[in-house]
């Protein structure tokens, strides 16, 4: 079965070709972006992504897209994890 191809832009207005399926730390570092880590288990939240206005755990999930649209990824913000 063909993998389909996804367009991710990124918070540094870098945009990169993913296929489906890929995982979200290798994709972000294509682009130059570091994802934040925290437990890598889904538990804490600290590697929270907007995907296209929707919340993701980049650490439990891979990238997906159920329409042919590419995806508009943003931090999310938790005050908590800032310094």
């Amino acid at each position: 079965m063909k993998q389909s191809k996804i367009k991710i832009i990124w918070p540094n207005n870098i945009t990169t070709i993913v296929n489906e399926g890929d995982d979200w730390f290798s994709a972000a570092e294509v682009a130059g972006i570091e994802i934040p880590t925290g437990c890598l288990t889904g538990s804490c939240g600290a590697c929270e992504i907007d995907v296209n206005g929707e919340t993701v755990r980049a650490c439990i999930s891979n990238i997906q897209s159920e329409t042919d649209c590419s995806l508009s990824v943003a931090f999310t913000t938790d005050p908590f994890w800032e310094n």
